[in-house]
């Protein structure tokens, strides 16, 4: 087997949080299209989709979000641990319940990178890809993370990201240059 081969059959998970709007989706669809073209596996947990079918029923209390980050964290843990690279733009704003996830990981023994997708709160605002911050100021909506609910910032993810400093692609490139640095891409 190749070193090629090797790493295409190595899983990790890659964790992308950020506020709404900044650009987690877009970055993972664009990293699992480069992925995927190399020969990797790749899962895409996306997390309104998680939301809609994992995690229904949950709201967006602190609890909540924490039981939803778990179970975000246990089904990525589980497709890393069998050589799938998956993908997680999921906000997960507190850093108690991303250090959790990281722990499961680790105990595993299965590689776990988080990727700080640093888009300012108003350039977020601005792209409003849901609508969500125009709701929020139109008091349709409360609990808007980075707005009216907090969103822990990582002290030291293994990568951060400027969206708005560059493209989609050079987003991507900079996390496959990580990726291929911990010999996972």
């Amino acid at each position: 087997m190749t070193d090629h081969q090797e790493r295409a059959m190595t899983g990790a998970t890659i964790w992308l949080t950020g506020l709404p709007s900044a650009g987690k989706t877009t970055l993972a669809h664009e990293l699992a299209g480069r992925l995927r073209g190399e020969g990797h596996r790749v899962e895409v947990l996306d997390g309104d989709e998680i939301r809609e079918f994992l995690s229904a029923g949950l709201g967006f209390s602190r609890e909540d979000r924490h039981t939803n980050v778990q179970r975000i964290g246990f089904v990525a843990e589980l497709l890393a641990s069998n050589g799938v690279k998956a993908l997680v733009p999921v906000i997960a704003p507190y850093a108690d319940s991303r250090e959790a996830v990281r722990k499961r990981h680790q105990a595993e023994g299965t590689t776990y990178l988080e990727v700080h997708v640093a888009t300012p709160l108003d350039v977020c605002s601005e792209r409003d890809v849901k609508g969500l911050y125009a709701k929020q100021a139109a008091g349709e909506i409360s609990g808007l993370t980075g707005v009216d609910d907090p969103y822990e910032v990582p002290e030291s993810p293994d990568l951060r990201i400027e969206s708005h400093t560059q493209t989609v692609q050079e987003s991507a490139a900079a996390l496959h240059a990580l990726l291929t640095e911990r010999g996972v891409a």
